[in-house]
């Protein structure tokens, strides 16, 4: 029979002996994770440009380029992980949006996203072998951005927003707020294709119903102001604003100098509404920067940009703002309260 002090001594051999072989194992360990965590490959990290000809604020909560970045989440590229996004933005001045573009191209950037007419003209002047995905562009076929909406061909594809078909029906719900007009100022922006590429439709639209239409050109605040001035003289009765990124980031001004000139005033985007104008119709911005995060995934799967057909928009809004329309003294028609998408009150 063993004593006492030899089982004693047997078991704390056999700790010992455990213990030696675990810490031989955790070195071995140790070393070994580098070299495995050197074998594997590295991610790919793509790098997407993004041309924004307005103010981007803190992207993911941004109304209309927030879904953007959530759809890409969705598809699995994520930023800091797997997708690498370089943000852009003119901030209202269209003159910037050149220089943007070709500072994207020098990036060797995968795919370029340009929002609007004019920063989708100025990704097409900048590249023709990098992918580009446009949005909000009213006519991308007229424009000469794609041969045809089904087989857009080169290196261009992406979102139309129907502005020109949008105008008309921008007109005549104006004209169902406020019946009897014979005047309606336009509020364009001279250096933006889509802005003039839509006057034949608008005037066209207004023809028809015995308006006339008073062109006020403006590119700078102080232009604003004076296109404000004008107006009154020529004793205009409302105001279609045209979609543009400079009046979008004017809309405080804009929707101030309307009130003060008792000017009721359609826009064509949800923000401006809301800022204080009476009402504003168009395509869903949010959801089509949902839709072109689709088109990047599929780019950056293999997909060629010449062969994804051009979508067109599905989703309009039509925003009131009922605060407006009584310090107006309008009284907002049945038919509009109905197909609104939003009532301010």
């Amino acid at each position: 029979m063993l004593s006492k002090s030899s089982i004693l001594s047997t078991f704390m051999g056999t700790v010992v002996n455990n213990r030696r072989k675990l810490i031989i194992a955790l070195g071995a360990g140790a070393l070994a994770s580098p070299l495995s965590s050197l074998a594997q490959p590295a991610t790919k990290v793509w790098r997407v440009g993004f041309l924004s000809p307005r103010h981007l604020d803190f992207v993911d909560s941004d109304y209309i380029y927030g879904p953007f970045t959530r759809g890409m989440r969705e598809l699995g590229y994520v930023e800091g992980k797997n997708l690498a996004i370089e943000w852009r933005s003119a901030e209202g001045n269209n003159e910037r949006l050149p220089g943007l573009a070709a500072e994207l191209v020098n990036l060797k950037v995968d795919v370029l996203v340009a929002g609007s007419s004019t920063g989708a003209r100025a990704a097409q002047k900048a590249t023709a072998s990098i992918p580009i995905v446009i949005v909000s562009v009213g006519d991308p076929v007229g424009f000469g951005f794609v041969k045809s909406l089904a087989r857009p061909e080169a290196n261009i594809t992406g979102m139309s927003s129907m502005g020109r078909d949008s105008h008309a029906k921008q007109l005549e719900m104006l004209l169902s707020m406020v019946p009897k007009l014979s005047g309606v100022a336009l509020l364009l922006n001279p250096s933006n294709p889509g802005n003039i590429g839509g006057l034949p439709t608008i005037e066209a639209a207004a023809q028809a119903q015995g308006i006339k239409i008073l062109r006020a050109d403006a590119q700078t605040p102080q232009e604003i102001d004076n296109a404000f001035s004008w107006m009154r003289q020529q004793n205009a009765r409302a105001l279609l604003v045209m979609p543009d990124s400079f009046f979008q980031q004017q809309k405080n001004q804009i929707v101030q100098l309307a009130a003060k000139h008792q000017l009721p005033t359609m826009g064509s985007f949800g923000e401006y509404t809301e800022a204080g104008g009476l009402m504003s119709y168009g395509a869903n911005l949010a959801d089509q920067y949902l839709r072109v995060a689709t088109y990047v995934g599929k780019i950056l799967k293999g997909a060629k940009p010449g062969d994804l057909p051009v979508e067109q928009p599905t989703k309009f809004e039509l925003f009131i703002n009922g605060k407006t329309a009584k310090a107006l003294g309008i009284k907002i028609p049945q038919s509009l309260l109905i197909s609104a998408t939003k009532i301010i009150e």
